[in-house]
């Protein structure tokens, strides 16, 4: 049976005050990343080869992928050749300026189109991603932007899953269609598209299993959820959020090109940034599929899912200058 839940208390909870927000460098300054290149440059302050033989190694050590950072050194490289580079600063500044335009193109908002009412957000990822608390953040930023959320419990293989998300619904206020455990996943989140547009919803956003990637069962129930949803709406969903842990490293890569060859993936979800996450895997999944990374994670707080800035997010992850490293 379809069920609702919603919480009579949000409101109270709503009203209460939130700690201030953190800044970026403040939540990415425990990164791997930030720390192995604020080592670097206080104990190599000399521009030579091996600064930056060491540099293109921090590099691929906080997974930043070979092809982009061999790109990035072998352009440092040539330009410290011809002498641009007075003093290690200047260095850094170029280093963040490439690591920037590298971000630049990737860093794309997600933005609902009033066109498709409800907008469905298909949300996917393996397990341990974060994904249910993604979704919870995602529906409390667009709530707050004036949008009617509703929430389809879909991954309906873990009995946690949809208890998550119905407590994540009565925490913001907003709606949770939700079947029995072991339902069929296309059937509740065809239920759910079906129950937001009764009630005029602005946007459904859909969880989904997260089962291994490497398991054909998973994607061809992705690609059942698509044809079924296809059947309220041809154009549903409209966005397919993948999501990301940034402490996975290079295994991010395989699974990015998995759910894109299976559902069609639209945009990126990058969760866990701050603290032990390496940070570098962001550079590789750009220079690879050059995807739309719609937000990051810095953090637990509802606030801490931040659409992604490509100069803020660099700017964090490295020292402001040498002689503050």
């Amino acid at each position: 049976m379809l069920k609702f839940w919603k919480n009579r208390d949000a409101e109270k909870a709503e009203s209460a005050p939130e700690p201030a927000k953190k800044t970026w460098r403040e939540r990415l300054a425990g990164s791997v990343f930030n720390r192995d290149i604020r080592d670097l440059f206080a104990r190599h302050a000399k521009l030579d080869e091996a600064l930056l033989d060491e540099l293109e190694a921090v590099l691929i050590g906080a997974d930043a992928g070979v092809a982009a950072s061999t790109e990035l050194i072998e352009d440092l490289r040539a330009r410290l050749h011809q002498r641009e580079f007075a003093e290690a600063n200047a260095l850094l500044d170029a280093l963040r300026e490439r690591l920037v335009a590298l971000l630049v193109p990737v860093a794309q908002p997600l933005r609902i189109d009033a066109a498709h009412k409800p907008f469905v957000i298909l949300t996917v990822g393996v397990n341990g991603v974060g994904k249910t608390t993604t979704i919870g953040k995602l529906a409390r930023r667009l709530q707050h932007g004036g949008h009617e959320v509703v929430l389809a419990a879909g991954d309906t293989f873990r009995a946690a899953a949809v208890e998550q998300l119905k407590t994540w619904g009565e925490r913001i206020n907003v709606a949770v269609i939700a079947q029995g455990s072991g339902a069929d996943s296309a059937s509740v989140i065809f239920d759910a598209l079906q129950a937001a547009k009764s009630r005029g919803a602005d946007v459904l956003i859909a969880d989904t299993a997260g089962r291994l990637h490497t398991q054909g069962g998973l994607m061809d129930e992705l690609a059942k959820i698509r044809r079924v949803l296809g059947k309220l709406d041809a154009q549903a969903p409209h966005e397919v959020l993948l999501v990301i842990d940034g402490t996975t490293g290079q295994n991010a890569i395989s699974q990015t090109r998995q759910f894109r060859q299976a559902i069609g993936v639209t945009g990126l979800v990058v969760t866990k940034l701050d603290g032990t996450a390496k940070g570098g895997v962001v550079f590789a999944l750009a220079r690879e599929f050059g995807l739309p990374i719609r937000f990051v994670g810095l953090g637990e707080s509802l606030d801490d899912l931040r659409e992604f800035d490509a100069a803020a997010f660099v700017d964090g992850l490295l020292p402001e200058s040498i002689g503050n490293a």
